[in-house]
């Protein structure tokens, strides 16, 4: 079954970044996000086992799975290399899956952050792409996939390996078009030479975009007043040739109705607003910060329970704003209390699940100096 490209929202529902009430997804909101989703004729939702500590799934369930027909919307969701140790495992977390979002099938299946060394070795070691293609031929599975996060040459020896992949989601913004470790671009130009259908994830760069420095809000207010610097990203990302649907980690109604906005009578970039996207991008190439984006893989496992995006989040704001006072006021007040940067043990569990390859460590050190007085 051929993807049809035309038939897919430009706007996917990412739900690993949900708002929470007391520590707990946010049911009530996230229906109310979810209903004005729908209205706007949109319907792709992607989740993963691991999202929201393994919630995520369930809140697919109780905010769109009981409340809407079946055929009226995409679900997507992805198989951990990290969870898997034997062959068994692919049918017990799949099962645990269905029960967790509800149904009998998933639309989309992808595997998870499929990267150079351990998670690719582990899915090929586990033979998840024939098993994939056999839970397709069962109908468990509508559409086949994966999720990559590793260099462009992996990228063209996995599909050349196994032409049975439907669609690759990728990271990609106009941030990291060029980034010699993100690889965007070139993963871009690899799959769209091959008319291989992409969903993009991170094309906000997990907030980053949306909230840039007063250099860029200015550059962008001037060329299209009004419009949000978020809208300029998703409108980057939608205007190019091949894209299937672009998700976006909305936490809060106010984000939904601007992305809806944005995709509502949606209009590519014009050569103007190419030009100003390019001078935006040599602003934030001369603005050298932490390139992480809050996908909280490194969370869950942290023997120390280091909010480590967060730490990194205050790092970036003083780089940026040269607020290092207010920065070290919200370090103290709602990151020390649990735990600090200087508390890392170095063990390494978080670099080995980054998808951005930070040097985690060495990044915890730096904060801790900043921040610790250390």
């Amino acid at each position: 079954m051929t993807i049809d490209l035309s038939k897919m929202p430009k706007l996917g529902f990412g739900l690993m970044r949900l708002p929470e009430k007391d520590g707990k997804i946010d049911y009530d909101t996230v229906c109310g996000m979810a209903d004005k989703y729908m209205a706007a004729g949109l319907n792709y939702f992607d989740t993963a086992y691991v999202y929201h500590g393994g919630t995520s799934e369930v809140a697919a369930r109780e905010c769109v799975v009981k409340r809407y027909p079946r055929d009226s919307f995409y679900l997507a969701t992805k198989l951990p290399a990290w969870e898997l140790k034997t062959e068994d495992d692919r049918d017990r977390i799949f099962g645990i899956q269905c029960e967790r979002a509800g149904v009998d099938y998933f639309d989309y299946y992808l595997l998870h952050s499929l990267e150079d060394g351990y998670n690719y070795d582990t899915y090929e070691r586990l033979n998840c792409f024939e098993w994939g293609v056999q839970k397709k031929a069962e109908g468990k599975i509508k559409h086949f996939g994966f999720s990559f996060h590793g260099t462009p040459a992996l990228l063209e020896n996995v599909l050349d390996k196994h032409p049975e992949v439907e669609f690759v989601q990728i990271q990609l913004n106009y941030a990291d078009w060029d980034n010699p470790v993100v690889g965007s671009g070139k993963l871009y130009e690899i799959l769209h030479a091959r008319n291989i259908p992409m969903i993009i994830m991170e094309p906000v760069k997990g907030g980053t975009l949306a909230d840039p420095v007063p250099e860029i809000k200015e550059l962008f207010e001037a060329v299209r007043p009004g419009a949000s610097p978020a809208s300029w990203a998703l409108r980057y990302v939608g205007s190019l040739p091949g894209v299937m649907t672009i998700l976006s980690g909305m936490s809060t109604p106010e984000q939904m109705s601007d992305n809806v906005s944005t995709f509502t009578d949606f209009k590519p970039l014009s050569e103007e607003e190419r030009e100003t996207i390019e001078k935006a991008r040599r602003i934030l190439l001369d603005t050298p910060t932490i390139g992480c984006t809050s996908c909280r893989y490194c969370c869950d496992g942290c023997p120390q329970g280091i909010k480590i995006p967060d730490i990194f989040t205050l790092v970036n704001a003083v780089k940026m704003y040269k607020e290092s006072w207010r920065a070290k006021n919200l370090y103290n007040s709602s990151i020390a209390p649990y735990a600090r940067a200087s508390d890392c043990l170095g063990c390494g569990q978080c670099e080995g699940v980054c998808p951005q390859h930070l040097p985690i460590i060495e990044l915890l050190k730096d904060a801790s100096a900043q921040f610790d007085g250390k």
